[in-house]
């Protein structure tokens, strides 16, 4: 075997083996691009009109209302979302596993909606997407290590696709549309094959940051990081107590809102334990990168600082502005609408990719026989032209 019959097989081989799973989570990717833009449509619920002759309620407030909707459920944060757009009081648990979302008006506490959002459409998706709908345990590695095989088979198909001269060269570029359906289903593979590549490269990378803690690591610290890629929540000083007329919460909310005038949105957590009260800052909706991570003491409020990346946005060296990227890069939202838009056709032609390696595979195994018996008629036909030609020259 030469060495392209030997990529040849590698490529072949490593389809079958990760096809079915690739083409989910890129099919479950292509469905989660515009999950953000489709949820604000359909779910009016999101917004709130901005009433201006009115302060927001502050978090505890919240977090009161939001008890009696959901007792005896864990509340794991408070979340402002801008002016127009509903407050957020958000229930998580792992143990037993939950989430939901209840919804607010900001300026009068009204109960707008309570979602349980791992039943919605959405959460639905993206579970397929990282656990292939198993459990967490097993889908996860299953899901990130198809991911790695898919990388692989990306840089097998380029230099499968590769050209031999530039005569070959014209061919791997265009797709053949008046040709019959398997020469253009062999095009379809190759040439958008090709051309996603490079960009599917990118979305498998940025990935398997979160599907692999060595990657994460070995990625980060390849770009010159320094710090953690492991979120902690810095500990409280439980030896002193707070004495306040305000809950902690709201206070810390009170500071973000002062300090983030023009956040596009602000979160406030609540504290486990003597764990801090951490909160953040957005700078800009639809991107999480820019994301300003705060922690303070939640007796003494004092702000703690951190090893890991997720702290303030200031201190962010580039390292840690790549590793905050990273989800705004995998789905394009890094480049706004038009990224989004990139990576959902990018994501649909991976999808593509299994489906048409294996019409490719199948129709090389099962050929007609009128395309076994064409070579050898065509071989068999050649002395009798020549003959044709010699009797013409003679004549």
């Amino acid at each position: 075997m030469n060495f392209k019959k030997i990529v040849g097989k590698v490529h072949l081989w490593l389809g079958f083996v990760a096809g079915i799973i690739v083409f989910i989570i890129s099919v479950t990717g292509c469905i989660y691009a515009f999950q953000q833009e489709i949820q604000d449509l359909t779910m009016p619920f999101r917004f709130a009109e901005h009433q201006p002759d009115k302060a927001m309620m502050p978090p505890s407030e919240l977090k009161a209302i939001g008890e009696k909707q959901l007792p005896g459920k864990h509340i794991h944060a408070v979340l402002y979302s801008g002016k127009d757009r509903s407050a957020q009081v958000i229930f998580f648990d792992f143990n037993p596993r939950y989430y939901y979302i209840v919804y607010f008006n900001p300026y009068n506490g009204q109960v707008l909606e309570v979602q349980d959002v791992d039943a919605s459409f959405f959460q639905i998706v993206l579970d397929g997407h990282f656990y292939l709908w198993l459990p967490e345990q097993i889908g996860q590695p299953i899901a990130a290590s198809a991911t790695l095989i898919f990388v692989v088979m990306l840089i097998t198909g380029i230099v499968l696709w590769w050209p031999k001269n530039k005569k070959a060269a014209k061919q791997r570029f265009t797709i053949k549309w008046n040709a019959r359906w398997r020469r253009k289903n062999y095009d379809l593979h190759n040439v958008l094959g090709f051309y996603a590549s490079w960009i599917a490269i990118i979305l498998a990378v940025t990935g398997l940051v979160w599907g692999f803690q060595w990657f994460a690591n070995g990625y980060y610290a390849l770009a010159g990081g320094e710090k953690s890629t492991v979120f902690m929540d810095p500990v409280s000083d439980t030896t002193v107590r707070l004495s306040a007329s305000r809950p902690a919460i709201d206070l810390i909310w009170d500071k973000m809102r002062a300090e983030h005038p023009d956040a596009a949105s602000i979160e406030v957590h609540i504290p486990e334990g003597n764990s801090a009260i951490s909160a953040n800052a957005n700078a800009e909706a639809g991107t999480y990168w820019k994301m300003d991570y705060r922690y303070f003491d939640q007796n003494t409020l004092k702000e703690l600082p951190v090893g890991h990346i997720y702290g303030r946005y200031k201190d962010a060296k580039a390292a840690d502005k790549l590793m905050r990227m990273n989800y705004d890069i995998h789905v394009g939202a890094i480049l706004g609408l038009p990224g989004k838009i990139l990576m959902f056709f990018i994501s649909l032609i991976c999808a593509s990719l299994p489906v048409t390696g294996v019409y490719i595979w199948w129709g090389r195994r099962n050929k007609s026989k009128e395309e076994v018996a064409a070579p050898k008629a065509k071989k068999a036909s050649q002395p009798v032209i020549n003959r044709a030609k010699t009797e013409a020259v003679k004549m």
